[in-house]
């Protein structure tokens, strides 16, 4: 597992992790990423209809616009576990709020792991406290590897850049490696930034850089229970709210630093030895580029002749032919 930097720090936020023991010992399980200040929050989740506790608990509670802390934990899912998991979600996040001393509809909460396991609350309880001691602006490393699982490497962006004349910092980190597929996948990713931007301009840009990345990514074909992207943005950069041509430079910066964090998730993908990137042109409207795409991507066949680098153009052409939509064809021409 490759080491990452100490220096990842972003004013105003604060890291801890922990080893729980949630599903394994002896490996940080439990993070959490703390702002010093009240901090707009934007998001997106799973479109699986089967939907994770921490999913909906958290999805209720960004709609403040506004969040404090994010709570993470690593090995259990804490999806299909019925009203119990919907009760440790809501135990754990509580008596994080009252350790903080901030709102609980403030604390944010996203699990990944094994489906169908309940959390070993009263290990996480007891580890609460720890977490919140060992918070620091120079533990996002700790951060970073608690949300890992089957990943090989931590995936993180840090950007530093001028905006508004000021220097905004922006660090983004995400895992997944399996169950991945367009529509999120099996991922967390998070965001986090001293950017000064209000939620109702912040949702929307996150949303949209979402839909550029996290959701046009496959490896398997599979969409989790548990797919969650957040972006914090504290404010403490002092710049004014972002408007024309700073509004666009937000826009590319969160876009970037999404795409960046995709394309790391299908290079470590379980199985995958390339990375391969679909572009589809001169397609009617949006959707139907997608469907296209989307078709290719997830072909058996297609993939195969990918992983033994055959030209095997018939199958992706055979691919986007049973997708739905009129094309017309032409046989490609080789030099």
């Amino acid at each position: 597992m490759k080491m990452v930097s100490a220096k990842l720090t972003v004013p105003g936020f604060q890291f801890a992790a922990v080893k729980c023991g949630i599903k394994y010992e002896n490996r940080l399980d439990l993070g959490l990423a703390w702002s010093e200040v009240p901090a707009s929050v934007a998001g997106a989740f799973t479109t699986n209809l089967i939907k994770a506790a921490p999913v909906v608990i958290s999805q209720k509670r960004i709609r403040s616009g506004m969040a404090r802390a994010l709570l993470v934990n690593s090995g259990y899912a804490n999806a299909c576990t019925g009203r119990q998991g919907y009760r440790d979600a809501d135990l754990l996040t509580s008596e994080l709020a009252r350790i903080l001393g901030a709102p609980a509809g403030s604390i944010l909460i996203a699990s990944t792991g094994t489906i169908g396991m309940t959390l070993p609350v009263k290990k996480m309880m007891n580890s609460l406290p720890a977490l919140v001691q060992n918070l620091s602006p120079k533990t996002a490393p700790d951060f970073i590897q608690s949300i890992l699982t089957t990943d090989t490497f931590p995936k993180v962006v840090y950007t530093r850049k001028i905006i508004g004349g000021k220097k905004i910092t922006l660090f983004g980190t995400a895992k997944g490696a399996g169950m991945i597929m367009p529509n999120m996948a099996t991922m967390l990713g998070f965001v986090f930034t001293d950017l000064a931007i209000p939620s109702r301009l912040l949702q929307p840009i996150f949303t949209a850089a979402v839909e550029e990345s996290f959701n046009r990514i496959t490896v398997d074909g599979d969409t989790s229970t548990n797919d969650t992207a957040l972006c914090l943005a504290n404010g403490l950069a002092g710049n004014a709210v972002p408007r024309g041509r700073s509004l666009s430079q937000v826009e590319s910066l969160i876009g970037d630093t999404l795409k960046e964090l995709a394309r790391m998730i299908v290079r470590d993908g379980e199985g995958g030895t390339k990375l391969v990137e679909i572009r589809v042109e001169g397609a009617r409207n949006p959707r139907e580029a997608d469907l296209v795409a989307r078709t290719i991507a997830n072909s058996p066949l297609v993939k195969t002749a990918i992983y033994g680098a055959e030209p095997n153009w018939g199958r992706i052409i055979a691919a986007a032919g049973r997708q739905g939509s009129k094309f017309k064809f032409q046989n490609p021409k080789f030099k």
